[in-house]
């Protein structure tokens, strides 16, 4: 991943948090075939840089605040790692000005609703509590170019596999990215009915 081929406000990003000294290697893999539009799917041990990959993905397709309706959608397993993913994304987004929601299954989901529609540019979210909002016209749809699924062999269980392809099939072309800790079954039913030959990264335990 050379920093000079994103967007300023990034690179100057990733260099204050010292990521720069320390890149990943599935974020050196994934950038780059994010940046350029591509379907993926990215298998690397926990704790190897996967959520600062996807933040860094999202923030150089998106670059900048535009309109109300959120551009990308992240659906990650918990309220846990939701926060995680938005403080990620805080610490790499000042430059850009990028907005960004969290919406989870324990909040007031009317709330959480108001405050997507005062606009934003990122949601993040569980998805249970993505469902009901798009079961209630919760989240606006219509500008959604990006669909990520964090934590995906934990998501995809449970029957949310269900709630992605529903949010896929309603969407217009959208990128699609899988970021797992290792293949599940279902994935390859995934890249079947959803994805448009996506670049597979399986990265090994050091």
């Amino acid at each position: 991943m050379k920093l000079k081929k994103l967007i300023p406000q990034l690179a100057s990003a990733i260099i204050n948090a010292g990521f720069d000294t320390n890149i990943k290697e599935v974020q050196s893999l994934s950038i780059p075939k994010i940046k350029s539009g591509a379907d993926i799917f990215a298998i690397c041990p926990e704790k190897e840089g996967k959520t600062t990959a996807i933040i860094m993905g999202v923030i150089q397709q998106l670059k900048e605040p535009f309109e109300e309706a959120p551009r990308a959608i992240i659906i990650t397993s918990t309220k846990e790692k939701a926060f995680e993913l938005e403080e990620q994304f805080i610490s790499l987004s000042k430059g850009t000005k990028l907005r960004s929601f969290i919406a989870f299954d324990q909040g007031i989901i009317q709330y959480q609703k108001d405050e997507i529609y005062d606009g934003l540019d990122v949601l993040i979210c569980t998805p249970k509590r993505l469902m009901e909002l798009v079961n209630i016209n919760g989240v606006p749809m219509t500008k959604v170019k990006m669909l990520i699924v964090d934590n995906a062999e934990t998501v995809i269980t449970n029957s949310n596999h269900a709630i992605i392809y529903r949010i896929a099939d309603g969407l217009k072309n959208p990128q699609i990215l899988f970021f797992a800790n290792k293949w599940h079954k279902s994935f390859d039913t995934v890249e079947e009915r959803i994805m448009k030959a996506p670049y597979i990264f399986n990265i090994e335990p050091k």
